[in-house]
């Protein structure tokens, strides 16, 4: 019996000899790894208005920018919470597939578009704060990237308020407009996003924020319409299993709009958020939030209100606004890919000059 014991704790002392082993196993994995520098020693549009230190230097191996997700730096936590959210989504997709025909109930569609549209806005997310200080170039292009999936995110919304959680009288005035609308405010928040983002160089930060905000903004009213129109029945919040979810979804919504148009904590303590407390990191943590939310009224509104969307949408109505997600999906990446080819151009003219 103490032989036994002697050899379960031996196993024990070995798995933590290798536990402790981890941190020297990823430094010999690079070793040569730069340290971060100060805001002075990066291009201007690489800096975040308050913070001062904790930049990687630009222009080293792509295996230096993949690493760096384990080495403390200022985009460390924006890295890391919208990964994390990204694999809550990924078992929350599975968990759902387990109840929920996605294959053969065509009604369940717009709940798989939010999902899809929420693993896509988060995967690009984490490349553009990952992979995106490389150089110029592929901080645009990483950037771009990460708007494209907010812009599929806002249409996911869309439809799955549209869809589930419309009302009879709203529904008599908005059907066969509210997704085509969606769709084209989604296009013109990518194009906002993306100019303002080209347009660091020559604007203001204030005029560049209008440019990503408004759209954002006009897209977000009339894609959350639905809802609005739920939580405003207070009466009827006590039969209905989705109502603060809803409600959840909405104060989520509007504290990480505050955080993202408002760098609060480190305009309050400038060089003391560099590594974690920026106003940024907490958008990041609202908006995941918002998005779980949002899943869990979707589904309970799928599985509660069947009888009510079964007879306000058509039979193909589904399949139209799966289409016009793909639609917006090619109009948004045709964007992105002229504001690149924009950029470029520009980058051009900067190498020519010198």
């Amino acid at each position: 019996m103490a032989t036994i014991v002697m050899e379960r704790i031996g196993r024990v002392f070995i798995s933590l000899q290798q536990i402790r082993q981890v941190p020297q196993m990823l430094t010999e994995a690079a070793p040569s790894m730069p340290g971060t520098v100060r805001d002075s020693e990066v291009p201007s549009y690489f800096r975040e208005r308050y913070v001062c230190t904790g930049y990687r230097p630009l222009n080293q191996n792509w295996r230096y920018y993949l690493l760096s997700l384990f080495q403390r730096h200022n985009e460390t936590l924006n890295i890391w919470t919208h990964l994390l959210a990204f694999l809550v989504f990924l078992v929350k997709l599975r968990q759902l597939s387990e109840t929920v025909d996605f294959v053969n109930d065509p009604h369940s569609w717009p709940l798989l578009i939010l999902i899809l549209s929420s693993l896509a806005y988060t995967a690009f997310s984490v490349a553009a704060h990952l992979l995106g200080g490389k150089s110029e170039l592929y901080h645009y292009t990483f950037f771009f990237l990460d708007y494209i999936g907010v812009a599929q995110y806002q249409y996911g919304s869309a439809i799955v308020h549209f869809y589930y959680a419309v009302d009879e009288s709203l529904h008599r005035h908005v059907h066969g407009l509210f997704m085509p609308v969606a769709t084209v405010l989604s296009c013109l928040s990518c194009l906002g996003c993306c100019y303002g983002k080209y347009c660091n160089h020559s604007l203001p930060t204030w005029v560049r924020k209008v440019c990503q905000v408004v759209p954002s903004a006009l897209a977000y009213l009339w894609d959350s319409s639905p809802v609005a129109m739920r939580l405003f029945s207070w009466s009827t919040a006590s039969d209905d299993p989705a109502f603060f979810y809803h409600f959840g979804q909405v104060v989520f919504f509007l504290s990480c709009a505050f955080f993202f148009t408002c760098p609060l904590l480190e305009r309050c303590f400038p060089g003391r958020c560099d590594f974690v407390g920026q106003s940024h990191q907490v958008f990041h943590i609202f908006l995941a939030c918002c998005t779980l939310c949002q899943i869990h009224a979707s589904h309970l509104d799928y599985v509660s209100r069947r009888e009510l969307y079964t007879r306000l949408h058509g039979s193909g109505e589904v399949a139209l606004f799966a289409g016009l997600y793909a639609v917006t999906l090619v109009v948004c990446v045709l964007i992105g890919a002229l504001m690149l080819r924009k950029v470029k151009q520009v980058l051009d003219c900067k190498t020519k000059s010198k």
